[in-house]
């Protein structure tokens, strides 16, 4: 009989320093392990921008910040992680810095993916999977990685689904123009056009044709993102008291209590698309069927996601070249499946 690690009272560091999309599909794997083991505490080691989305997250006990510790003496590093008090530590996103770390600190069991060679020196426990060619979702594939600790079997999407319920947003308050145009608004939407170069995107003219329709159908608009995604596209949209600029005007945590207080948000595979689907507002996310970047692969998680491409039989996509068929999803389509 297979023998797993019993956690029950133990303390166990998960480490995911990319983006908010990757760090939020990382989250259920915490809620199965509290589910799992009685008294066990949830270390997330991230970078900190992504600390208001952890934040957010009733399931994980302390958050520390890698690019705090990374700037430190290699010592101190050392230090830093054995102070964690860690029995056990997942690389969830493989860091071959974090991981030889975890082992002059010391930690007793280190799990990562066998297909990192330097997991060969650096982790005890590795199980055997592939992330590039693997049928299953993003969220399957990190519960992969806890295998060891009594997972018999990948859960559904939909067993999946029901761990996003401890994500809350935050009771923020937001700019008064923001606040003010919410009141003022029976129906709101939030387009989120850019990406920040993570995804394919659906192109900013598509967008404006988007807005002025929903405007017509008696929604307030938002247009969201960074103040340097802002300047990308200010000039192109018609702002007006129905189509409202928040670029830049809005730190993420405000962002998270923001898409809260939203009926519907478009986006192409980013992380607003993963908060809103996680808080169980109507989103609707523009995809490309190109591998390894397709939805079956990305989609957000959440019981009110819709997921548009324009072609799923792409030949160009099919053959693994860029391509550029998610910008010819049509606007009747998304407003098809707009709440």
């Amino acid at each position: 009989m297979r023998k797993y690690i019993d956690l029950t009272n133990k303390r166990i560091v998960i480490s995911r320093t990319d983006s908010i999309g990757d760090v939020m599909l990382t989250l259920p794997i915490c809620a199965w392990l509290k589910q799992k083991f009685k008294g066990v505490q949830i270390i997330f080691l991230a970078n900190n921008y992504t600390k208001p989305v952890v934040d957010c997250y009733s399931e994980i006990d302390e958050f520390i910040d890698w690019k705090e510790i990374e700037n430190l003496p290699s010592l101190e590093q050392i230090d830093r992680l054995r102070n964690m008090k860690a029995d056990a530590i997942i690389h969830v996103f493989p860091n071959r810095k974090i991981a030889a770390l975890a082992k002059k600190a010391k930690i007793k069991n280190r799990v990562g993916t066998s297909h990192r060679p330097y997991h060969l020196l650096t982790c005890n426990i590795r199980p055997n999977f592939t992330r590039k060619k693997s049928a299953l979702h993003e969220a399957q594939l990190n519960f992969e990685l806890v295998k060891p600790f009594g997972l018999n079997e990948i859960p559904s999407l939909e067993t999946i689904n029901e761990l996003t319920s401890y994500f809350k947003a935050p009771e923020n308050k937001l700019p008064e123009l923001i606040e003010s145009a919410l009141v003022a608004s029976e129906k709101t939407i939030i387009l989120h056009p850019k990406s920040q170069g993570s995804a394919m995107e659906w192109g900013i003219e598509n967008y404006k044709t988007l807005a002025l329709q929903l405007v017509k159908k008696g929604y307030t608009v938002f247009f969201t993102g960074t103040e340097k995604e802002g300047l990308l596209f200010r000039e192109d949209i018609p702002f007006s008291g129905k189509i409202i600029d928040t670029t830049g005007k809005l730190t993420l945590s405000e962002l998270i209590t923001f898409i809260g207080k939203c009926d519907n948000l478009i986006a192409c595979s980013t992380g607003p698309l993963h908060i809103a689907g996680y808080l169980n507002r109507r989103s609707v996310g523009l995809f490309s069927p190109r591998k390894p970047i397709h939805p079956g692969r990305w989609k957000a998680l959440g019981k009110e996601v819709r997921i548009l491409v324009n072609n799923e039989e792409c030949p160009t996509c099919a053959a693994g070249k860029v391509c550029s068929c998610i910008e010819k999803i049509s606007i009747e389509k998304v407003l098809n499946e707009i709440r």
